[in-house]
């Protein structure tokens, strides 16, 4: 089954075996399909809220991967918000993956997840398509902590992908730390990529009259541009 670039690193990502993974947002339900081929959970979940679209995959579902008389299902269809996810007991080791949307959109179904079931260990593979740093605000800020980030680039976009924890210990940095290699000319593309897009919010804000409002200040942004610059003392290291 080829997959993209992007999911195939997601799937590398999940290491571990979970009683569940709940595949959010799943499109096609390739990550899902691959997830199962590689025995990574006792239940794949596949989730989306595109009635078309989730009737296809549990019908693909069926057709590949066909349940014996009797066996415990391994896999689940759902057509609902993710935000509303039906979660296991909090006893079940649980992982949820959430791609292919707008930060925004991210923050507030991790936020919903969360306030949901307080009381459950859960771990998240996220992957957001824009907004990573407000994302990584808000994930730090909801207590998240790190296990592992990555970047990559495929047709002429970047992604990060993080896996954060509701008991890592580890803190997620605003401008990301173990995800960077800068030796790597993907690494310096996005880099400068994202520099020069917030130095041109920068910019545009500056241009502002005082009494404009604006949901972020020029020193907001200013602070967000010293982080990013300061990463590239890494350089120094190698």
């Amino acid at each position: 089954m080829k997959i993209s670039q992007r999911l195939k690193l997601i799937e590398s990502m999940v290491i571990n075996r979970y009683d569940h993974i709940w595949d959010c947002c799943c499109d096609h339900g390739l990550l899902g399909a691959k997830l199962l081929d590689n025995h990574r959970a006792l239940v794949v979940h596949f989730v989306d809220v595109v009635p078309d679209l989730m009737r296809s995959v549990g019908e693909k579902l069926e057709r590949y991967y066909p349940l014996a008389q009797g066996e415990q299902p391994r896999w689940q269809v759902h057509c609902l918000d993710a935000a509303l996810l039906p979660l296991a007991s909090k006893d079940k080791s649980q992982l949820i993956i959430i791609a292919g949307v707008g930060g925004e959109l991210l923050i507030s179904l991790v936020n919903a997840i969360l306030a949901a079931h307080p009381q459950h260990k859960l771990e998240f593979i996220l992957c957001p398509v824009q907004h990573t740093f407000e994302v990584r605000k808000a994930l730090s800020q909801l207590n998240l902590g790190l296990i592992d980030e990555n970047l990559l680039e495929e047709n002429s976009r970047f992604y990060e992908v993080l896996h954060v924890s509701t008991f890592s210990q580890q803190q997620v940095s605003l401008v990301g730390n173990k995800m960077w290699d800068l030796t790597r000319s993907l690494d310096q593309r996005y880099l400068q990529k994202t520099l020069s897009h917030y130095q041109r919010i920068e910019a545009g804000l500056q241009c502002k009259p005082i009494n404009s409002q604006s949901d972020v200040s020029a020193k907001d942004v200013s602070r967000i541009i010293k982080s990013y610059q300061a990463l590239t003392t890494l350089r120094n290291k190698f």
